[in-house]
């Protein structure tokens, strides 16, 4: 089967690639029908990765974020029809002690290996994860996204200690906004406190108890634990103030992701003994956690409703184009495309 790929051979330039897939018992095949745009997608687009990694990745089709419909299942296992998920990460490997997405081996669709924008995508079978009927199909685009938070919070249940009366979220964006929405789901009886710049953001955290921005916190502040989710060079301003506002053996779960390394007060962390939780990508199983908990609680989902900030019919590369342009100028939320090319 002769299958069409849509991969940016350099930045802001994209080419049509003919590959041939086999069908066979090992690959089920999923059309995309919606695709959302992720800021990893956009350095790739906007080629700030560097010269030396875009040299080294390119050509290669964008998108990691994305649902679809199987069209083929050799073993009849789904139905023709079936709305999916897509889990982008793809493990060569397994190991009893280091979880899928952590493994030096795995591959990461849009990373060095050709994402969804596709006619059709050849998935193992354990890479789709069947969604519910009433699932919002432009919110489950970027359920990705939702599994960072949820599996960042698998690894918080794990590791930090058991005092959770005061959680403190860092950054006012996306991710942002979905970690604090499931830690105030997940976590009742606990009060939610997020910190970020913008005050126009910070209003649409409606959910949360209370909000801050990083300049006017009040002295008396404290929390249990952290969830960082800035990224970037602001990653450090952000991690050094979580320090001096958590208490001691409280725990800090990183989850923005910085190209350049960052300063932080190691002197504060080892007089408060505060544990540092470093948190990547998701694996298949957050992928089930998440969707079943959308499904337990699809009162959220109207919450991740206003994340989205439009949706873009694509039909053609100058589609994606304009899509990915569009996004480049949305200084909140999400960019979805409904992938009909």
């Amino acid at each position: 089967m002769i299958n069409q790929i849509y991969q940016l051979v350099s930045p802001r330039q994209y080419e049509v690639a003919y590959k041939e897939f086999s069908l066979n018992d090992d690959h089920i095949i999923v059309r995309p029908t919606h695709l959302s745009i992720c800021r990893a997608d956009q350095r790739y687009y906007t080629g700030k990765r560097g010269k030396e990694t875009l040299a080294k990745k390119l050509p290669m089709s964008l998108i990691h974020e994305g649902i679809g419909k199987i069209v083929y299942d050799p073993k009849k296992e789904f139905k023709v029809g079936t709305k999916v998920v897509m889990v982008p990460n793809t493990p060569t490997e397994s190991d009893e002690i280091i979880a899928e997405n952590y493994l030096e081996s795995s591959k990461f669709r849009s990373s060095g290996f050709d994402g969804f924008m596709q006619d059709y995508v050849f998935l193992d079978r354990d890479r789709v994860v069947p969604l519910f009927k009433e699932m919002d199909p432009n919110v489950a685009a970027f359920i990705e996204l939702i599994t960072i938070s949820m599996h960042a919070l698998s690894r918080f249940e794990k590791k930090a200690h058991s005092r959770r009366n005061v959680f403190g979220v860092w950054g006012d964006g996306s991710l942002g906004f979905i970690t604090a929405l499931l830690l105030k789901r997940a976590y009742k009886n606990s009060k939610v406190i997020v910190f970020g710049k913008n005050a126009h953001k910070l209003e649409r955290f409606s959910f949360v108890d209370q909000s801050y921005q990083i300049d006017n916190i009040p002295s008396n502040v404290r929390i249990d634990h952290a969830f960082e989710c800035v990224g970037g060079i602001g990653s450090q301003s952000a991690i050094n103030q979580i320090i001096d506002t958590i208490t001691p053996e409280g725990s800090i779960s990183l989850l923005g992701v910085s190209e350049y390394p960052v300063e932080v007060n190691t002197r504060m962390i080892l007089e408060k003994g505060i544990t540092l939780i470093g948190s990547s990508r998701s694996g298949r199983q957050d992928f089930v956690n998440t969707v079943d908990f959308l499904k337990e609680n699809q009162d959220i989902i109207e919450y991740l409703e206003t994340l989205i900030e439009s949706v873009q019919p694509v039909k053609t590369i100058q589609d994606i184009i304009n899509a990915f342009e569009k996004d480049l100028t949305s200084s909140w939320g999400k960019t979805i495309m409904l992938w009909r090319i």
